[in-house]
């Protein structure tokens, strides 16, 4: 594939050889933090201006900063209007947004808005690169459900990289029609945002790329920026959206003492009803929200356990045997009456496979989708708007991938024929692919067409995206034809590209 085996500070590079084929694989150590008291830093919410039309705009500048990831040792890293990461976007359903988007990288870069249902001109993938030194405004009508969206860069073939040097942020969406179930919600007190995501470091400090198989497995994994962070709880309970911002890792989080708690949402929003678990699992680019129940004093540790990728070869370099904690909570002496959870949380509209239109097949290896490796330059799928279609994606292969489709938020039909569990039963935009399985997934195009800008179907195992595995597939008017042949999106009315 590609590169060596990534190091820790001060810890050589090891190989792994898979079956005496001579492919190098990750083998992770994560080292455990000294301690958790480095308070979490919350991401601020970020500023943003309503004009009298309603439209709300925010800002958001691409930049270089340093991060401190190890004490006294300063790490490159790139961020959204800081050092690393980026601030909370927070709009409500049917408010028209803009993002002024200025990039002060040194090279492309772009923003996708991941989980978001707007115009694929938008939608910020390959397409829509942002050249150093350029402003982009992407400008939509947000109408979906309540829900834990992100941002992240999508440049074609460097994805991983940008997001791996710290370029990340949640986009919280709020239904003010929604009804009220009990879900505690005020911002940074008992409703926590946590990006998890690991890194390597070398000797000199610098973030070490170097990764086997699935990409980075990195040995320092950090909550919202930081190695070894601990929220300070106030509430009975609390709320934590859970973001996997690993490019190759996936996570199984639950808590050290075993306790079981709520899951409430996952990526597209609410589940029908809260469903008690022990763990979730995480791929690249999956959230879950979920709420955790403290006794006045108490001290407990979100951790990491062993994940359960399926049915791979080689899991301990796939990051299978990795178990460890992420983040401590501890509990005030006394703590604020949470309300208790509703038993039913959202209805969502029904999909059964008699509703579908098309049913499509993808076969997903390798680097390739169809046994083909993503061209900028061609369509895959052409899919006709307010059609409901099944996805039937298979993994072929037996390492982890996962699926992302642009635009849409899906349902999961099925898996190799059986019902999918609970915690899958929502609104869903990534999905893990288990080795050898095969997924079917249903999924309506609703309100935009545009026959020469594509939206991405692509693993979120970001080294495989960039290598090639992804597609393009556009949405089109009854009878359209797709246009072949896009390198770079125009700008559409409402959006802009202009010089700093």
């Amino acid at each position: 594939m590609r590169r060596g085996v990534a190091a820790a500070v001060g810890v050589a590079a090891a190989l792994a050889l898979v079956g005496g084929c001579g492919v190098p694989l990750s083998v992770s150590s994560v080292t455990a933090p000294d301690d958790f008291d480095t308070p979490l830093p919350v991401p601020p919410l970020a500023p943003s201006q309503v004009a009298a039309d309603g439209t709300r705009t925010f800002h958001l500048t691409a930049q270089e900063g340093t991060t401190q990831f190890v004490d006294g040792v300063d790490t490159p890293t790139w961020g959204f209007d800081g050092d690393l990461l980026g601030p909370t976007l927070r709009a409500s359903r049917g408010e028209q947004v803009t993002v002024e988007v200025r990039n002060e990288l040194p090279e492309p870069t772009s923003v996708h808005w991941h989980g978001m249902h707007l115009p694929a001109a938008m939608d910020g993938g390959p397409h829509q690169p942002v050249d150093p030194g350029d402003v982009w405004r992407p400008t939509w009508r947000v109408d979906q459900p309540a829900a834990t969206l992100w941002y992240h860069p999508h440049p074609h073939g460097r994805t991983e990289e940008h997001v791996y040097r710290g370029m990340a942020g949640f986009f919280l969406l709020d239904d003010p029609a929604a009804p009220d179930v009990g879900l505690p919600h005020e911002y940074s007190v008992d409703d926590v945002p946590v990006v998890v995501q690991d890194k390597n470091l070398d000797d000199d400090g610098t973030l070490d790329l170097d990764g086997g198989e699935v990409g980075v497995l990195g040995s320092l994994v950090t909550a919202n920026g930081v190695h070894g962070a601990h929220l300070a709880v106030t509430t009975e309970r609390v709320r934590l959206r859970l973001l996997n911002g690993s490019t190759g890792r996936t996570y199984s989080f639950g808590f050290a003492d075993d306790r079981t708690f709520l899951q409430v949402a996952s990526d597209g929003g609410l589940l029908p009803a809260p469903v008690e678990a022990t763990r979730v699992r995480l791929s690249p680019g999956e959230r879950a929200e979920v709420v955790v129940t403290m006794a006045p004093g108490e001290t407990v540790r979100l951790r990491s356990f062993r994940p359960d990728l399926g049915r791979i070869a080689a899991g301990f370099a796939m990051g299978a045997n990795d178990e460890f904690d992420v983040l401590e909570l501890r509990a005030a002496e006394a703590l604020a009456a949470s309300p208790q959870v509703a038993e039913v949380l959202t209805t969502l509209e029904p999909l059964q496979a008699a509703d579908a239109d098309v049913t499509r097949t993808f076969s997903v290896s390798g680097r390739e989708i169809n046994g083909r490796r993503m061209d900028l330059s061609r369509i895959d799928e052409t899919v006709e708007v307010g059609a409901t279609e099944i996805w039937e994606v298979r993994n072929d292969d037996a390492v982890p991938h996962n699926v992302h489709v642009h635009d849409v938020q899906l349902r999961v039909l099925d898996i190799d024929g059986d019902a999918p569990p609970a915690a899958l039963g929502g609104l869903k935009d990534t999905v893990y692919l288990e080795p050898r399985r095969t997924y079917r997934l249903i999924m309506r195009f609703e309100d935009y067409t545009d026959p020469d800008v594509p939206y991405m179907l692509h693993c979120h195992l970001l080294l495989h995206e960039d290598e090639g595995l992804m597609a393009q597939f556009v949405v089109v008017e009854s009878g359209e034809a797709a246009v072949d042949g896009p390198q770079r999106a125009r700008p559409p009315a409402g959006s802009s590209h202009d010089h700093g």
